[in-house]
């Protein structure tokens, strides 16, 4: 996925040209109910009625959030979250129903939690990723963020909800609160008598803007908080602990000792200790008060990304990149390896007496952990002590004796679909090959959203070999699988580069000969949805065009927009580009203020304009108009071959599309020879005298459409005609670009040869 720049970067009074914005829409799978890309954060909902469901949350690098109604043996996916357009990196739980998420598109979101997945609001304070969130149990106003810019934000939950926003559309009944405002609004501090913890209130009418707490200098990968929020803790790639008042801003400890990354953190309930984990593989736990580290664990033989304690803070689970779980007695340093799997660990929730682990897989694994009694797992006797240095694990698993799992398999797996980490685009631009985590590959129909083969765990360039097609289209999308599903992306005016026959097509009821611009009928299948309830609002078809299109015609006014006049202007979606409504992709771009923003096909509801969506599409969808293109024709000499009889029959360059057949170029020849020169220059059996007629121009145009009627003579005398480039005969089904491409194989003008074959 693109990098999404932040809203805060841009200025509405800038006289530069702005660039056009993108539009993307993701393919989904089928079962849209499952992630289809690594696990990146956990977040456990209590049920607050004792027959109630408890839920967790998780957020996954396909970009979405989902919930899951948890019972002993079973997890039912209950709610998706999508809004987000990167990567989802952490997820944290506060209040009662509120969920706060944070992406690499640069952006926090908030969601309640118990809803059917409606974004309630959006946070564009960051100017890079942002990694991770902090949240204080007792005080459900107080969120922190940290991220790659080195940048950790403050946030008041109550005070921002509270402010003014933008007018800009995210989900239903979302607003944006964008923190670049030039007006800074008054901020007051009061406490809470109840709890002593700390709440930000900001003016509404002046907007909102977070306490900013500034002293780190590099990315910022880890973040804990007290319950009562009057502490945070920050750690990242400067390898030290901060530490913070998040009632200022204000830098308050450094601790040193990791020799490497900070990528996870702890705090005890009281703020007293932390513990943190490093890519150094060490655990550390922290005194606070006395400003040192007081022990140090050697559990790990890689990096420790995920840690998770125990009620009591006695115990702490601890995962990373070398597959393995492992619980530690924080006094007595004993420890035991609970499981190992086959992906990195990156995070951990602990729920009563088992642990949900996430990783770098789609899936999620519950495994036993017994938080409430943790003595009992080592009662099973395959513990041993921490050591005190980084080597002294590693050593000991070079040896040879590696500590025995606990357990060998989780009572309970939430299974995902394997990420697509290798694709390859076909020549026919509208064929993608795949190759998923499990080794499937698949052939994808990108006009249409579906796998239309699926060829098992097969050979991916094989594949590709066996499906190569000698025909040249241009590259009108592109590409990636960042999301672990195909994200197809469309710039204009690139996107518009593409056309084909409707013949080429099977488009059935529509003349062969008429052009189809790919990247028109992609999008006119993707709004069709959107289009029938923007009708419905506008009253009625007629004036459904009403509104919108005004505003696409006006910004476009100074354009050189162009009417595509091949195609009717009608909503009329052909097949081979109508996408599923079972599985719809989700469409992605970004509103006028900069705010990424995805939704399905089928949940936009018609409201959506010219703030929301590209203006480019509107005016494709909408009036039918496309931009200027460029690269839609090909210039191209046509000669008769050396030695040939035959005589010149044009002088200069020839001009045609691009998609032009070899046959209309021989249409043309025969044109040229028999239907412009008298017919009692030639005989019934083809030997035609071959000669020039009429105004030799300098740059000629083959016509695309029927060749001319001529007289009842015409069958007979038709000669037959061959067409060569590079001295190698040219497949009359073989278009201009591909002879170019594949045979003339040169940057400068096509050079094509004739000749009459005889006795044919």
């Amino acid at each position: 996925m693109h990098r999404v720049g932040s809203s805060g970067n841009t200025t509405n009074n800038s006289t530069r040209p702005r660039k056009e914005r993108r539009l993307t829409y993701v393919l989904n799978d089928a079962n849209d109910t499952k992630h289809c890309a690594g696990i990146n954060c956990l977040a456990v909902l209590k049920s607050t009625v004792s027959d109630g469901s408890d839920y967790l949350f998780t957020g996954s690098r396909d970009g979405k959030l989902k919930r899951w109604a948890l019972a002993d043996d079973a997890a039912t996916c209950s709610a998706t979250f999508e809004s987000h357009v990167d990567w989802v990196n952490d997820a944290v739980l506060v209040g009662d129903s509120t969920l706060v998420s944070c992406s690499s598109d640069t952006t926090l979101k908030t969601w309640n939690a118990l809803s059917n997945g409606v974004c309630n609001r959006t946070f564009c304070q960051h100017t890079d990723y942002v990694t991770c969130l902090a949240a204080a149990e007792k005080n459900s106003n107080i969120v922190a963020s940290g991220g790659l810019g080195g940048e950790v934000f403050i946030w008041d939950l109550e005070a921002a909800l509270a402010s003014k926003c933008n007018d800009a559309m995210d989900d239903e009944n979302s607003s944006v609160i964008n923190g670049s405002s030039n007006s800074k609004p008054t901020t007051t501090l009061r406490s809470s008598s109840s709890n002593n913890s700390i709440s930000m209130h900001t003016t509404p009418t002046e907007g909102y803007i977070p306490i900013a707490a500034k002293g780190h200098k590099e990315s910022v990968y880890a973040l804990a908080m007290n319950e009562t929020g009057t502490l945070l803790v920050s750690g990242g790639t400067e390898k030290v602990v901060r530490l913070w008042d998040p009632r200022s801003g204000s830098k308050t400890l450094k601790l040193k000792g990791h020799t490497d990354n900070i990528r996870a953190l702890l705090l005890d309930p009281t703020g007293r200790f932390c513990i943190s984990g490093s890519s150094d593989s060490m655990i550390r736990l922290w005194d606070l008060g006395q400003q040192r580290c007081i022990h140090s664990y050697a559990v790990h033989t890689d990096s420790v990304w995920a840690l998770a304690s125990t009620p009591t803070f006695s115990h702490v689970y601890s995962g990373g990149r070398d597959f393995s779980l492992y619980m530690t007695d924080l006094q007595t340093r004993e420890s035991v390896l609970l499981c190992t799997g086959e992906h990195p660990i990156l995070q951990l929730a602990l729920h009563d007496d088992s642990i949900w682990v996430a990783s770098t897989d789609s899936s999620v694994h519950r495994w036993p952990a017994e938080g409430r009694n943790p003595q009992k797992i080592f009662q099973t006797g395959n513990s041993f002590l921490a050591g005190n240095l980084s080597f002294s694990r590693a050593r000991v698993s070079l040896e040879g004796s590696t500590p025995v799992p606990a357990y060998k398999e989780p009572t309970l797996t939430i299974p995902g679909i394997p990420a697509i980490i290798q694709h390859e685009v076909l020549n026919s631009k509208r064929h993608v090959l795949t190759k998923d985590s499990s080794g499937s590959v698949k052939l994808w129909e990108i006009t249409k959203g579906i796998v239309t083969e699926d060829f098992g765990k097969v050979s991916l360039e094989e594949k590709k070999e066996e499906l190569f097609e000698m025909v040249s289209i241009p590259a009108w999308f592109t590409v990636d699988t960042r999301l672990g599903s195909l994200s197809v992306h469309l710039d204009t005016p690139q996107c518009f580069s593409a056309e084909m026959y409707s013949a080429d097509l099977s488009i059935l009821g529509k003349p062969e000969d008429d052009k189809v611009n790919l990247a028109r009928e992609t999008l006119k299948g993707l709004f069709a949805q959107w289009l029938i309830k923007q009708r419905q609002i506008m009253g009625s078809p007629a004036s459904a065009n009403g509104d919108l299109k005004d505003i696409a015609t006006k910004s476009h006014a100074h354009s050189g927009v162009e009417v595509d006049g091949s195609s009717e202007n009608d909503a009329m979606v052909f097949p081979p580009f109508e996408f599923s409504v079972i599985s719809p992709p989700s469409i992605v771009t970004e509103g006028t203020n900069g705010v990424p923003w995805r939704k399905k096909m089928t949940d936009l509801d018609g409201t959506e304009d010219e703030k929301d969506l590209p203006l480019w599409c509107l005016e494709c969808v909408l009036n039918n108009r496309l931009p200027p293109r460029e690269n839609t024709k090909c210039s191209f000499f046509l000669h008769p071959c050396d030695g040939s009889t035959a005589q010149i029959l044009t002088q200069g360059k020839l001009s045609a599309p691009r998609i032009l057949r070899i046959h209309k170029v021989v249409n043309y020849i025969i044109e040229k020879m028999v239907l412009d020169k008298p017919l009692d220059n030639g005989n019934a059996d083809g030997n035609v005298a071959l000669g020039l007629t009429g105004s030799q121009l300098q740059h000629q145009t083959i016509r695309e459409g029927p060749t001319r009627s001529g007289s009842k003579s015409w069958q007979k005398i038709r000669p037959s005609i061959e067409i060569l480039c590079n001295n190698q005969i040219v497949s009359p089904e073989m278009s201009l670009a591909s002879a170019k491409t594949y045979i003339w194989k040169r940057q400068d003008d096509l050079v094509l040869n004739y000749r009459v074959v005889q006795g044919r």
